[in-house]
């Protein structure tokens, strides 16, 4: 064996008995035990989250960290959240089409989950220049460049372990046979059943949908303009925008049939949209220029623009000016202040752009957006900080009529009493009828109804038993629970999974003890057991997929390979655990770490010294024999001259 190998072996056999010597999992339960728990909250009705809380909270416990889990009810959920009152909690991506930019650029709202986590970064790092960061990249014109710059974005937040990557998420469809013509939706929330064709049995259609809470619960009161409790989902079968996201991130015609794109003197861009003609709203009034100016009037008035209400994406923010051109009442014109790549794609988003009917506003088609504007009338009066910009007082909207798909009908509802002793109003049914004057083609359904159930176990029965032909969506069902009926191969059922279209992550406030410690953040991030929960949870299809990094890598901009990765590495997590140098270090382990840190001393003394005596000898020998044989030389040489 060569010395520098033998040095080299010897190196990493001390080295590794000081690393076992020094840290196990006992010391890093002692040096984790003065860490105040961290503060988890969980939505109630989330099939997934509720399944896989215990496994992520004994995963933590496994390295001492303490978790105190909240389960909460979606509006005290969402106020939480808003209030940065959490230390976890999960959160995903919003998909197609929003990542990553109009995701990212959100953090800018005030009352968003991330801009609360991202409070407690301290310097070098801020949150001031993460979202100086996005701006600028979302203003630039050269696709290169606008990489290297969105890299740069991913790395800042992703070095600061404030977001921990868990799964990709797909949607899942299970559709009684009787239905033909299934197509996946594109977004989040997209479930597009207009396109379902009864072959047999009943028009009247049942389902089950995918909502903010999981399982369904009430479809809220449907207004496009505003936003939770109306649902994504119902919002989609109602109302339509000027252009719909279509596959592989291709901008379809919708209201608009076509556009132009010319660039101003300005430096901004001007989008000249032909109107779609011969479209009526549900209530029969015309689509056309005037409609679609007074909906820009209102969900643009005033402080709306700001990011605590609709200015979290960049539409309200970017944009300068929006018109009718001259006396055509089907051209519709809007400019942007400046150059922002992502515009048509925002258009794309299920609200708060969508297109309501001018008699539906609360007082008709002479409704000022600025003394009854379309927003929830429980917004009340808003407020802008800034001099010259008038109030905005939210009247709500007067009934419900888009150019969707689907026109509401009727809706039962009931109050349930929560474990807190709230009441909350629920729709045990909601009614929808077929659009038979849709500019894409009457649905085959006539009425749609959408039904609450109790549990996840009442819809699995109801899919079985034929009295629910449709389950579409992300956390109504826990995936086990859908992989158990995939292995049924029941002729009846038909099981649709769609490709990965947004990641849940773990959001870690960096503004509430003790995750505003990154000393504790990066910790917590490395003991989780991502595949194993896929593999117990969901072995039989590939519902949910580990990732490593936030956004999906078939997003835009977002196939980057972000080091280090946080992944399950219990040895790490033990490691940085005992590097915490605060009161949470038990006085136990500072005194082992001493102690071990000077038999490390004399075991590397007593090492290389054995290995210094054993080189020296090694020369005496090697300087004898060379000696020896010059000797033998000599007295060899002298012998053949004579």
């Amino acid at each position: 064996m060569r010395l520098s190998t033998a040095l080299t072996y010897l190196g990493l056999l001390v080295q590794s008995k000081y690393t076992s010597a020094m840290v196990t999992i006992e010391d890093a339960k002692a040096c984790n035990a003065d860490v105040p728990a961290i503060d988890w909250l969980i939505l109630e009705g989330d099939a997934n989250a509720e399944a896989i809380e215990d496994e992520v909270r004994q995963d933590l416990e496994k390295i001492g960290f303490k978790v105190n889990t909240r389960f909460l009810t979606k509006n005290d959920y969402n106020q939480a959240r808003a209030k940065g009152d959490f230390g976890l909690s999960f959160s995903e991506t919003w998909g197609t089409p929003y990542d990553p930019h109009s995701y990212v650029s959100a953090w800018e709202a005030e009352d968003n989950a991330n801009h609360n986590a991202l409070t407690g970064l301290v310097a070098p790092s801020s949150r001031d220049e993460l979202l100086s960061l996005v701006e600028d990249v979302l203003q630039e014109e050269n696709q290169l460049v606008r990489q290297a710059k969105w890299n740069e974005v991913h790395d800042y937040y992703h070095k600061e372990a404030m977001m921990l990557p868990l799964w990709g998420r797909r949607i899942v469809a299970i559709i009684n046979s009787r239905l033909a013509g299934y197509q996946a939706g594109h977004q989040q929330f997209d479930f597009p059943v207009h396109k379902l064709v009864p072959v047999s049995g009943s028009k009247t259609v049942s389902i089950s949908p995918g909502s903010l809470t999981g399982r369904f619960q009430t479809v809220g009161n449907m207004d496009p303009h505003t936003y939770n409790p109306n649902e994504f989902f119902a919002n989609n079968w109602l109302y339509e925008g000027l252009v719909s996201y279509g596959p592989d991130g291709t901008i379809l015609p919708a209201l608009a049939e076509s556009w132009t794109i010319t660039d101003t003197a300005s430096g901004g861009q001007q989008y000249s949209f032909k109107l779609r003609p011969s479209v009526k709203f549900h209530d029969g009034a015309e689509w056309n220029c005037q409609a679609a100016k007074m909906n820009l009037d209102h969900v643009l008035a005033g402080a709306l623009i700001e990011p605590v209400w609709h200015g979290w994406y960049g539409v309200p923010k970017y944009i300068k000016d929006w018109k009718c051109a001259g006396d055509d009442d089907m051209e519709l014109i809007m400019t942007t202040s400046t150059k922002f790549y992502p515009f048509l794609q925002e258009l794309s988003f299920i609200r708060p752009l969508r297109f309501l009917s001018p008699n539906a506003f609360a007082e008709g088609a002479d409704s000022d957006p600025y003394t009854a504007n379309s927003c929830e009338r429980g917004w009340g009066t808003l407020e802008s900080d800034k001099e010259g910009v008038p109030n905005v007082v939210c009247a709500g909207i007067a009934n419900v009529s888009g150019t969707g798909p689907f026109a509401f009908a009727s809706r039962e509802q009931s109050v349930l009493t929560t474990a807190d002793f709230d009441e909350i109003r629920v729709d045990d049914t909601v009614e929808f009828t077929g659009n038979q004057d849709y500019w894409g083609g009457a649905p085959g359904i006539e009425t749609l109804k959408g039904v609450r159930y109790e549990s996840a176990d009442q819809i699995k029965e109801a899919l079985l038993d034929g009295s629910l032909d449709v389950m579409w969506g992300d956390g109504v069902l826990p995936s086990n629970t859908i992989t158990d009926i995939a292995a049924m191969n029941n002729p009846s059922l038909n099981v649709h999974v769609g490709e990965d279209i947004q990641n849940v992550v773990l959001l870690l406030n960096t503004a509430r003890p003790p995750l505003d410690d990154i000393r504790v953040r990066k910790p917590s991030s490395m003991p989780l057991t991502k595949r194993h929960w896929s593999r117990r949870n969901w072995v039989a299809l590939p519902i949910q997929c580990k990732f490593d990094n936030v956004f999906p890598r078939s997003m835009p901009y977002c196939d980057v390979d972000l080091t280090p990765h946080w992944d399950y590495d219990l040895e790490k997590a033990i490691l940085l655990s005992c590097k915490l140098e605060t009161a949470s270090a038990s006085a136990a382990a500072v005194e082992k770490a001493t102690a071990d840190n000077k038999a490390l001393t004399i075991g590397l003394a007593i090492g290389l010294g054995f290995v210094a005596l054993l080189a020296a000898a090694v020369a005496v020998i090697f300087m004898k024999k060379a000696k020896s044989l010059e000797a033998e030389y000599v007295t060899s040489k002298s012998a053949v001259e004579a």
